[in-house]
């Protein structure tokens, strides 16, 4: 069963009344206090009956919106375009930027919830699909963005990565490249890009048989260089001519560790990176990427948590958006006789 706020009383020492203040904040209560009765409903994992009539009737204008990282140029980017959108619809974004830790989702989502917000927007699976069930069934109006969890009933906003995967390696074929090398941050997205990227070159005839080309790991500039390090350390004609990384971050590090091996961007090695963010305008050279419509996701997402919370019940829907190629100076034709 449900903890009650009987039981929050009863954990924490405290009366009814003292919870309901800490609930509401107001009256006279000390920090203390105030500190331990929140730490009790965090430790019951207990949400107050009016949230949710607070989330339909009783708005406070406020949306949380719940990041894997904000010092992604990406997610930076995301969250300048939720903001942007709030405020046409009058509301306010609160930001809160997990690290990709499960615990830390689920004390941010407890503290959304008391803080009476309208409702959330859920972006690259942050946070446990057991906690997102859960709040799907306690009637939370929510939005998955930049990913889906085909087995939830949810509203989602979702770009095609596969389909992303597949352009960008289809185009570095198109440049004569066939010995190709792929970086996969540990999104559950990107593993759709390394299957489009797969699925490119079994099209174009061409077999993937050296596993020291594949790398996955987490999104930094540094793990790319790190990477950048396993592929480029390998004899002619087993290192690749072209590399694609499931982020800009991750590109970005190939590109300055390429440098250090004394290559030249792209005559000797094609880079492209995926999300088109305005990292890729500025480095040197400017970076080939995967666009993603992240300002059209964003109003499109706001929209649909809009519907939600106005219109208890109303349907789910899932929208997928296409991504664009974009070419630009870090990829250019296959060196006539490898690196």
């Amino acid at each position: 069963m449900k903890p009650t706020i009987y039981d929050v009383a009863k954990e924490a020492g405290v009366s009814i009344a003292t919870v309901s203040k800490v609930l509401n904040s107001n009256g006279r209560i000390s920090d203390k206090t105030r500190r331990k009765v929140n730490q009790v409903m965090e430790r019951l994992n207990y949400q107050p009956s009016m949230v949710a009539s607070a989330l339909t009737s009783r708005k406070t204008g406020t949306v949380g919106l719940m990041i894997p990282d904000i010092a992604n140029p990406y997610f930076a980017e995301v969250a300048r375009s939720f903001e942007d959108n709030a405020q046409k619809l009058g509301c306010d974004i609160i930001i809160c930027s997990t690290d990709r830790d499960d615990d830390r989702a689920e004390r941010y989502m407890s503290l959304l919830l008391r803080k009476r917000v309208d409702g959330l927007i859920i972006a690259s699976h942050t946070g446990s699909p057991e906690l997102i069930r859960r709040m799907l069934s306690d009637r939370v109006p929510l939005v998955l963005f930049s990913a889906d969890i085909r087995s939830l009933e949810s509203n989602s906003v979702s770009i095609d990565d596969y389909k992303g995967g597949y352009l960008a390696t289809e185009y570095l074929l198109s440049l004569g490249h066939r010995n190709l090398g792929i970086i996969s941050d540990n999104l559950p997205g990107s593993e759709l890009r390394v299957q489009g990227f797969m699925e490119a070159l079994e099209a174009g005839g061409i077999s993937f048989d050296n596993p020291d080309n594949l790398i996955r790991t987490s999104a930094t500039l540094e793990n790319g260089r790190t990477a950048a390090v396993r592929m480029l350390s390998q004899t002619a004609g087993k290192r690749p001519t072209a590399i694609f990384a499931c982020n800009d971050l991750l590109a970005i590090g190939v590109l300055k560790e390429a440098r250090q091996f004394g290559l030249s961007i792209p005559r000797d090695l094609s880079v492209i990176g995926f999300d088109n963010t305005l990292l890729a305008e500025i480095c040197h050279p400017s970076l080939s990427s995967i666009s993603q419509p992240v300002h059209e996701m964003a109003r499109q997402a706001m929209q649909l948590l809009n519907e939600e919370i106005e219109q208890e019940g109303a349907p789910k829907r899932k929208v997928l958006l296409m991504p664009e190629l974009v070419v630009r100076h870090s990829t250019g034709p296959a060196p006539a006789a490898g690196v």
